[in-house]
């Protein structure tokens, strides 16, 4: 028999979050969307940072001491918790939930990193101020295409020389200038091994070399930050380098596959972000109407339904059958089960779904949809970005179809 109910205990934490999202995010999302680039939101980072502490101290002595023990007959929850927390923290204001303490940089580390570099690395996530980790993959000629990459590393002895530009680097600013934190950066060792020669690298805060040379004024998340930065001769210690140093032959992408697992990890998290803004903009269109005296009936023939009602309940079908998908990747990570196929299935259909969802909810109040008066068209801007980072839709699909059909990427491209 197959369950889809939540267990009592994510439902509570569910509950809590909620609250904090309606309280806390949602009265000052306008004013944060409004000040891009200005003062963060310390009272709400400093709040999440302290809970963020509790939680990474828990996982990190855990993972400290895990030793190859049988199984426990009670399943982890850990990913499918923290995506229902995502999307209340995104239905409450995606900016600021991206403003919190963490980053990409922090699950690449606990994707690919040895015991010593989650020792080196991470346990600063369980104490002191907040702190990020920034990934840094996109480049001017290298966006979807991350085999592209041509910012370089070079062994010089017991270190790596750095150097290239790196752009939307997502909290780039507040992991490298803002706190003790680190970016993780992908670049070749070998360029003419094509993916193969692709690494990630950890550089922390304060490295000389690396310079933060621009911050993006963007469409929506705007109460983050999203910069260009610059390695010139950055020198980082030989150890930094996530991975083998070695170098496989031209047609191996080992080491490529073993950068790119983070995403199996992350894009169900995105996907849940994408889950949390489309369900504030059907709450709402919801509740307008129910203001004006218009009810939304359900389990009716469509034959009987309002054209209101049938763009309604698609918005909520086509929401649901992206949750469902989220819920499934994240349970298979749960289960260590590898989700690469899920991952990308959930991001593509969670970004689609909140791109036409939220441009549907401004469409439905009209004008006013459509005014600044409200956060409507707040959440149709925010919700784009999901269709893009971390793979654009169309990446994802062709992963999807790739593992579908079961052909390469020479195969189909």
């Amino acid at each position: 028999m197959i369950d889809f109910e939540l267990s009592e205990g994510i439902q509570n934490t569910r509950n809590m979050v909620h609250m904090l999202a309606e309280n806390m995010m949602r009265p000052s999302a306008r004013q944060y969307d409004e000040g891009e680039h200005g003062d963060k939101p310390w009272d709400f980072i400093n709040m999440m940072w302290e809970d963020a502490k509790r939680r990474n101290r828990a996982r990190f002595e855990a993972q400290k001491g895990a030793k190859k023990e049988a199984k426990s007959d009670k399943p982890s929850e850990n990913a499918v918790m923290f995506a229902n927390v995502i999307e209340e923290l995104s239905w409450g204001d995606c900016g600021l939930y991206l403003n919190m303490g963490g980053g990409l940089g922090v699950a690449a580390v606990e994707a690919v990193g040895t015991p010593e570099q989650k020792e080196r690395f991470l346990k600063r996530f369980t104490e002191g101020e907040p702190k990020w980790g920034a990934m840094a993959i996109t480049e001017a000629n290298a966006g979807s295409d991350t085999a592209a990459i041509t910012t370089t590393a070079v062994r010089d002895g017991d270190e790596w020389v750095l150097n290239g530009e790196k752009i939307f680097v997502t909290s780039g600013k507040a992991a490298v200038v803002d706190s003790e934190g680190f970016v993780v950066v992908w670049a070749t060792l070998d360029r003419s091994a094509g993916r193969a020669g692709i690494k990630s690298f950890i550089v922390e805060h304060g490295t000389p070399g690396m310079t933060v040379t621009k911050l993006e004024k963007k469409l929506g998340i705007r109460a983050s930050d999203t910069c260009t930065i610059v390695f010139e001769d950055c020198r980082i210690p030989f150890n930094n380098i996530l991975g083998s140093p070695e170098v496989q032959k031209k047609d191996s992408t080992s080491g490529f596959k073993g950068a790119m697992a983070t995403f199996d990890a992350t894009r169900p998290m995105v996907a849940a972000s994408a889950l949390g803004i489309g369900r504030a903009a059907i709450d709402f269109v919801k509740e307008e109407f129910q203001n004006r005296g218009i009810q939304i009936r359900y389990g009716i023939s469509p034959y009987r339904m309002t054209a209101v009602e049938r763009e309604v309940q698609q918005m909520e079908a086509n929401l649901q059958a992206a949750r469902l998908l989220t819920w499934r990747a994240c349970w298979m990570m749960d289960q260590r089960q590898r989700n690469n196929l899920e991952a990308s299935m959930a991001k593509a259909k969670a970004g689609l779904a909140v791109t036409l969802v939220t441009q549907k909810a401004v469409e439905l109040l009209g004008p006013l949809g459509y005014s600044r008066e409200l956060l409507l068209e707040k959440w149709m801007r925010d919700g784009k970005i999901n269709d893009l980072f971390e793979g654009t839709g169309q990446i994802n699909m062709l992963i999807v179809a790739r593992r579908v059909l079961d052909y390469t990427r020479e195969q189909l491209k």
